[in-house]
């Protein structure tokens, strides 16, 4: 094959105009190319700097979203810078770390090369780090709802939720006026939850000031839950408290309501009821990519990659998947699609590849769950730690606070959440209420 021709790349490999990359002879380390920079992937790559490895980190974005506070830039607490971090400042002292900004279109397990936009690439190990895509489960007119997944659909919704208040206030029809002004959550998990207590805030806050003429007895805010309480994750208690203080706030909870159908203007259940409405905000579920499938990866019915209990792929002792792409069952139970179990896992994978190149046999992944926080509100909060210590009110509102502070990637993000947060909790503000321009007005 004649190269016509060849860019040194720094992280050892040639990229050729025809399109492939392949590594330098003079370069003997393992390479080891690491889909996606959400928190598996990173933690994976951090993990991976201290062997004598060639990372090639790939992201459709430059950046790495913190999705626990996603919520937030919807509901205008947050902007979303505050809570995206670029890539390349974070493998930036990682000399064998490097990344490209390119969307995977194929991978081929047996040939082990990744086909992208820009390049193939090959690959010694492989760790599947791509998260996870709104699930819909089958509802008709899906496109109708705002999913909360990226920072853009964020955006998307924040926009929506600003806008019907921009065309309520001036809106002769009642009817329309009142659609205009219900809201829908679908999803009465932790982020369906804690939107909802931000959500209420917003808008018998702020919003409430800033729109005098308006009749706020005409606002609705709806959480519709498919099951028979709140948070089915965590001890009932918790799940009580959490619906005591969301009909405090004003949040009006429904129980064992199934979406059937969405419409622009309307929301269907099972049981034949209507809701008018023109914004649903969609919290119900998440699966896995269905491409997945296709590329010959062994995936369950929600789409997600069946694993080993040491997180390779079955067949493919050289392919790893993490965070919310990895189907696990520990005691009998999936292990949940969570931040910490996805940076828990990239951790081992990232440790198993060591052991693998060491000719020693990858161990087995066991989740060290450290519990589980909602915040509701102002003062208000869920915190379940350990499977054993629960507890409820401004204490657990703190540390949720704390706890996320930490996480965040960068200072200068964990300077500007806070500094955020005490404005609103000080002043009652929010300071981010504004309609940007997006690449489509729908969701």
């Amino acid at each position: 094959m004649e190269v016509l021709r060849t860019i040194d790349l720094y992280f050892g490999y040639r990229i050729m105009k025809v399109g492939f990359i392949k590594r330098n002879k003079q370069n003997e380390h393992h390479r080891v190319v690491i889909l996606g920079a959400g928190f598996g992937g990173l933690w994976a790559t951090k993990t991976l700097v201290h062997y004598p490895v060639d990372v090639c980190l790939i992201d459709q974005n430059n950046y790495h979203t913190f999705l626990p506070l996603l919520y937030q830039v919807a509901s205008a607490e947050l902007e979303p810078e505050d809570i995206a971090y670029p890539v390349r400042s974070i493998i930036r002292k990682f000399l064998n770390v490097h990344f490209l900004l390119a969307k995977v279109n194929k991978i081929d397990l047996k040939a082990q090369i990744i086909e992208t936009d820009i390049c193939m690439i090959s690959y010694d190990f492989l760790i599947l780090s791509m998260g996870s895509i709104t699930h819909f489960f089958g509802v008709k007119g899906y496109e109708y709802v705002y999913p909360l997944k990226t920072l853009e659909q964020g955006i998307n919704l924040r926009n929506q939720i600003l806008t019907c208040f921009e065309r309520a206030l001036y809106e002769p029809d009642e009817e329309l006026q009142k659609s205009l002004l219900t809201f829908v959550i679908v999803g009465g998990g932790s982020t369906g939850v804690e939107f909802a207590g931000t959500l209420a805030e917003l808008v018998y806050g702020r919003m409430k000031k800033d729109y005098r003429n308006l009749d706020f007895k005409k606002v609705k805010l709806i959480l519709l839950e498919a099951g028979e309480r709140l948070l089915p994750n965590l001890p009932d208690r918790l799940g009580n408290y959490a619906l005591s203080r969301l009909n405090k706030i004003e949040v009006e909870v429904r129980f064992n309501s199934k979406v059937s159908e969405v419409r622009p203007d309307e929301l269907k259940l099972i049981d034949g009821s209507i809701i008018q409405t023109h914004t649903i905000a969609w919290t119900a579920g998440v699966r896995g990519e269905p491409e997945l499938k296709n590329w010959g990866l062994p995936t369950n019915s929600n789409g997600r990659v069946t694993v080993l209990n040491t997180l390779q792929v079955p067949g493919y002792p050289n392919v790893y998947a993490v965070g919310d792409l990895a189907y696990l069952e520990e005691d009998g139970h999936p292990l949940p699609m969570v931040a910490p179990v996805a940076i828990q896992q990239g951790v081992a994978a990232g440790k198993n590849i060591a052991l693998q190149i060491s000719n020693e046999p990858p161990v087995p992944f066991h989740y060290r769950d450290q519990g589980t926080m909602v915040v509701i509100g102002r003062n208000a909060a869920v915190a379940y730690l350990f499977n054993r210590f629960y507890f409820t009110g401004f204490l657990a509102w703190i540390i949720w606070l704390a706890i996320h502070l930490f996480r965040l990637i960068g200072f200068r993000n964990r300077f500007l959440v806070l500094i955020n947060w005490a404005w609103d909790y000080i002043y009652y503000e929010r300071v981010v209420r504004l309609i940007l321009p997006t690449k489509s007005s729908s969701p």
